[in-house]
């Protein structure tokens, strides 16, 4: 196993290598835990008080469980890197379909269709998760780069969007709860969307492309060459 370094090539041992699959899956289960009670609290919250940013939210979620579990899949065999474009394939589906139908829930809003209400778990509920993600997606992260492995890569940047994701919403709900401006929270469920839509396309250019990994981690742009 081996990944790039500047012009250089860094060999990794193979312990090295175990150590670093083995963490990964830890971090890939302990992302999933979180996630999976993450959803069921905001689509939950935010069908209560009608919100398209906490629902998106709480979708997001489930799309961050399904990320996670597909490179859990792909590291649970001997050969991870046989699964590789399979994982990345799944991860960017899954985002395109959250795109799709939070924008279709926050049209619904945006044009009278339901109006959000206040929601004091959701905003509670955004907070942790701006604390929890961040150090999840830095873990995860610093594993699959040493590691040179774009899923694990994109599945950390999914993470770290969820930190984003849990600050916009924050935003979204205090401004809906301090002053009443229900249209912010469609306002925050279309950030959602944009990001959803950017990083979907990333995954997708890493499946469909042989992408260095530091060009996924955005410390270089991809060559043309790079494509076949």
């Amino acid at each position: 196993m081996s990944l790039p370094a500047g012009d250089r090539v860094v060999a990794i041992q193979p312990d090295r290598t175990q150590v670093l699959r083995r963490r990964i899956r830890w971090i890939v289960a302990a992302t999933i835990a979180y996630n999976i009670i993450e959803a069921i609290i905001a689509i939950a919250a935010g069908s209560v008080a009608s919100s398209a940013a906490l629902i998106g939210f709480g979708l997001d979620s489930v799309v961050e469980v399904l990320s996670a579990a597909a490179v859990a899949w792909q590291f649970a065999v001997p050969d991870p890197e046989t699964r590789e474009k399979t994982a990345l394939r799944v991860i960017a589906w899954a985002f395109f379909a959250l795109a799709a139908y939070v924008t279709v829930d926050a049209g619904l809003s945006l044009f009278g269709v339901r109006e959000a209400e206040h929601s004091t778990v959701g905003i509670v509920l955004a907070a942790v998760s701006l604390l929890v993600m961040p150090f999840l997606s830095f873990a995860e992260r610093r594993a699959g780069r040493e590691l040179g492995s774009a899923s694990a890569v994109a599945d950390s940047k999914q993470t770290l969007i969820c930190s984003y994701l849990s600050a916009a919403l924050l935003i979204g709900l205090l401004l809906n709860t301090l002053f009443g401006w229900a249209w912010a929270d469609s306002v925050a469920a279309l950030v959602i969307v944009v990001f959803a839509v950017r990083e979907g396309l990333e995954a997708w250019r890493g499946e469909a492309c042989n992408v260095p990994v530091a060009a996924l981690t955005g410390e270089r742009e991809a060559d043309h060459e790079d494509c076949s």
